[in-house]
């Protein structure tokens, strides 16, 4: 609960409670709905410490934060060809057959790997730039660990993690949180199932249940070993993130099917969306008379 608290205080408060919050996002979608939120806790006094790559597809400056990069080995155009070519692929696949989709489902895992690593060795050996994060003394991370180097970054700084994150092909936010997630009416991504199947169906949805550790394994052995090099222990990232105070899940209840949720997650739809420009002041009298009428 410390991390909903710490939030709560953060986003309530305002400047005479200021925090200070490391931000460690990851690119496109993921960081254009963390934006507004990154934006809003600095703008009420506290300090926030965002931290990206020096190429990216949408990162950049943001207001009311301190931005800080990291050198990659990689440029934008490299990132967006591959990404483009990636995703090409997804979306041509037919999916009408349960093959495909067992396809489509063990090449993101194997695209996943490739992403999960990227940015990893960038920050985490950049001594200066860890040193420097050291020494701000945070109070907490906000990371999407779509990529898990905000959450190595939370254990080698000692401070609580709070998620924000889409959901990952391997279901890591129900096994590292030890959620349920029932096989019998929990569909699994890709399958397009609804939580009422049949037994073939439900029998599919088994074997993709129990061949998700195995996924989430093959997915993160690259990180865990940058984890275990970085915190010079054996560590494992699925085992950190077990340790989150908070997890932000970006789902719209109404368009979930049911399933059960962890104390610590909560469901907050529409984040990329971008924010509602106030109403002229012709709108709202035409509301006010046409409410009155």
């Amino acid at each position: 609960m410390t991390g909903l608290w710490l939030l709560l205080s953060l986003f309530f408060l305002g400047s005479a409670e200021a925090g200070k919050l490391l931000v460690v996002p990851s690119d496109g979608s993921h960081w254009l709905g963390m934006k507004p939120v990154v934006e809003e806790l600095g703008r009420r006094g506290n300090q926030v410490v965002v931290v990206i790559p020096e190429a990216s597809l949408s990162m950049g400056p943001s207001e009311h934060t301190t931005t800080l990069t990291f050198p990659v080995n990689y440029t934008k155009t490299e990132l967006q060809m591959l990404l483009e070519g990636n995703l090409t692929k997804i979306l041509i696949t037919d999916l009408s057959s349960d093959v495909s989709k067992f396809f489509v489902f063990f090449y993101q895992v194997h695209l996943l790997q490739m992403f999960i690593v990227r940015n990893a060795e960038g920050l985490l050996f950049n001594k200066d730039l860890m040193k420097k994060l050291q020494d701000y003394r945070f109070d907490a991370i906000l990371t999407d660990p779509f990529e898990p180097v905000g959450v190595i970054v939370s254990e080698y700084l000692s401070i609580p993690a709070i998620y924000m994150q889409i959901n990952l092909p391997c279901g890591v936010d129900a096994l590292a949180s030890q959620c349920p997630s029932p096989p019998s009416y929990v569909p699994q991504r890709n399958t397009h199932f609804t939580d009422k199947m049949n037994l073939w169906q439900r029998c599919i949805n088994l074997v993709r249940t129990l061949l998700q550790p195995m996924a989430c394994n093959h997915m993160f052995t690259q990180a865990d070993e940058i984890a275990s090099r970085v915190l010079q222990k054996k560590a494992s990232v699925v085992e950190i993130m077990s340790r989150a105070a908070l997890w932000f899940m970006r789902f719209d209840f109404a368009f979930e099917f049911p399933r059960p949720l962890m104390p610590n997650m909560i469901m907050i739809g529409g984040m990329a969306t971008k924010k509602p420009k106030p109403l002229s002041q012709v709108s709202s009298n035409y509301i006010y008379m046409q409410a009155t009428l």
